[in-house]
Parts: structure tokens; sequence; C-alpha cells
């Protein structure tokens, strides 16, 4: 009976997974566009890494990966465009898109590494970028008529 309960849990917790929220992020182009992730940090021992990938996150890793960080540096870089500018040290691992185009809109993972089974943090978010807003009003010239 215990076996049989066991290999439930273990059948349950493979099915399902780690839970994984998303959030929606939107940017105008030719801006930089910053995407929210952060994990706790307590202490050095807790510092971990992490990925952001294209796509909604995997069961393991990230799909498509366009930065990597060991939770002290940025080990894995697809592009200058990627950028992590939040301090990495405190759990701020939020993704910079530096001036954001049209075609980076789309699904984007931030998967933090938890030590354990099933323990990662994912995050998937939607990223919308759109076209800057162009006013088409023609500016306004005011003047006074004088009479005599």
């Amino acid at each position: 009976m215990l076996s049989h309960i066991c290999l439930t849990w273990v059948l349950l917790v493979l099915l399902t997974g780690s839970t994984v929220s998303e959030l929606l992020v939107i940017g105008e182009v030719g801006q930089d566009l910053t995407v929210p992730c952060r994990y706790s940090v307590q202490d050095r021992n807790s510092v971990t890494s992490m990925c952001w990938g294209r796509g909604r996150c995997p069961s393991s890793k990230c799909s498509q990966p366009i930065i990597w960080t060991n939770g002290w540096r940025v080990t894995e870089q697809h592009s200058s465009r990627y950028q992590l500018k939040g301090d990495l040290h405190r759990g701020d691992v939020s993704l910079t898109i530096v001036d954001a185009r049209e075609s980076d809109s789309g699904t984007y993972c931030c998967r933090v590494e938890i030590p354990g089974w099933f323990n990662d943090q994912l995050i998937n978010h939607k990223v919308v970028v759109k076209k800057a807003r162009i006013s088409t009003a023609s500016p306004h010239t005011y003047t006074s008529e004088q009479t005599s």
C-alpha cells in the first residue's frame, strides 16, 4: 500500500512539474524593455544559476537560450541586446532587451535553478513590442486679431 502511494506521488510530481506563472510585458519599438524576474537570496549559498529562453519554459533548462548566469556573472549571451542589468547577487535577474524590435515579441522563459527535484522557479512572460505612437495631428498656431 505504501509503495502504491509513493508511486502515485512520484507520477503526480513528474506529470505536473514545477508551477509556472505567466506575466504580460508591453514595450515600444526602439526603447529598452525590462522583463522582470527575481528570486529570494538569503545568503551567499542561495545564489544560483538561471537562464532566459525564447518560448515557454520546458521541463528542464531553457529552450532557445538567450542568456545564462551562474548566479554571479553572465556565462553565455546570445546577443548584446539581451542584458541582465539587475544585481545578480541579490536575485534580480530581470532581462533587459536593448532597442526593442517588433520581432522581439513572443514568449520568454525565466528559469531559476533551485536545488532539488522539481524546485526550479519558472516564469513565462508574454512580451508585446508595439510601434511607437506617432501623432498625426498638426500643431495648432493661435493668433489673435487686433481691432482698432
